[in-house]
């Protein structure tokens, strides 16, 4: 199992692979935004570490799903 987190902005992106190495989880990489996803700015964040809304939570962050084969389970999204 893996994670997967979708932004508004690629720069919410880049801000949030930035604060997973800080956290120390090296796996954090950037990538287009899966089909089965919908994402405004088309990248995604696939990474290892759990998901902690306290310390991960970003302004640009639309929501974050659970990968494991081929299904996705939102478990973290924004309210509008």
């Amino acid at each position: 199992m893996y994670y997967i987190a979708t932004f508004y902005t690629h720069l919410g992106a880049m801000t949030f692979q930035k604060t997973l190495k800080r956290l120390g989880d090296d796996t954090a990489t950037m990538m287009p935004v899966p089909r089965a996803l919908s994402s405004s700015c088309g990248t995604c964040v696939r990474f290892e570490m759990p998901f902690d809304a306290d310390r991960m939570q970003d302004e640009d962050l639309e929501k974050v799903v659970t990968v494991e084969g081929d299904v996705f389970t939102t478990i973290f999204e924004t309210e509008e």
